[in-house]
């Protein structure tokens, strides 16, 4: 089925402001509350997986990545199912690919400028890993292993050199390289059509947003002065 944009343009409205204000929601705020503290007056100050796990050890930041990664995969899953099978007007272009990345851009904005925290949020790392874990499973469901997998190399790199903040955007990058290889290769065709454009751009943007929250981590790696996350716990 083909729909105008004329009709899609009010959902795609409502969808970024509720997508926005899920991204609000900060789960490491929340936990650390439960256990009588706040992560934001804490090491970095940071409210993200991250610094909980250097601050509450690896239980609790394994909790808090999987509620902020649902965070950021459930909306994609949700435009998945409510515009698949469905085409921009005119073309062979499926409204999903655009939604699930629009919806996973606000996510992200929510969590990493968040209003409800005078716009000083976390890193948006777990929620973007979360939406583009969930995006390519919705290609696939067994790409839910491979992103998996994609995880447990980015723990390990991180558990063997210690680097948090640089592990974690290499995972990012992986993830967007991955998708962007995906759309290029459906729509190699299609590829200067505006659509086709915009879903790249939306996957270039949300990748761009978690490097620029992490500016001041990689000023302090390239100085050497980056904090160490150990997961492994040395005698």
């Amino acid at each position: 089925m083909q729909i105008p944009f004329s009709e899609l343009w009010y959902w795609f409205l409502i969808a970024a402001v509720c997508c926005y204000f899920v991204g609000c929601f900060n789960f490491a705020v929340i936990i650390s509350k439960l256990k009588k503290s706040d992560i934001r007056e804490i090491g970095s100050g940071n409210p993200g997986t991250m610094n909980m796990t250097r601050t509450f050890g690896v239980k609790i930041g394994v909790i808090n990545f999987f509620c902020d990664a649902l965070k950021g995969g459930l909306p994609v899953l949700a435009a998945y199912f409510i515009f698949r099978n469905t085409y921009f007007e005119g073309t062979n272009i499926e409204i999903s690919d655009f939604a699930r990345y629009f919806f996973g851009l606000f996510v992200v904005i929510g969590h990493v400028f968040p209003v409800t925290m005078k716009f000083k949020g976390g890193k948006g790392i777990a929620s973007t890993l979360g939406m583009f874990w969930v995006s390519m499973s919705c290609e696939q469901w067994w790409f839910v292993f491979v992103g998996f997998a994609l995880l447990i190399l980015v723990v390990v790199y991180i558990a063997v050199c210690e680097w948090g903040s640089m592990g974690s955007l290499l995972g990012v990058s992986t993830f967007s390289v991955w998708q962007l290889i995906i759309f290029i290769t459906r729509y190699k065709t299609l590829i200067l059509n505006g659509w086709v454009i915009a879903i790249l751009s939306l996957i270039l943007l949300i990748n761009l947003i978690t490097w620029l929250a992490h500016a001041k981590n990689l000023y302090k790696v390239l100085g050497g002065e980056e904090r160490r996350t150990q997961i492994i716990k040395k005698k």
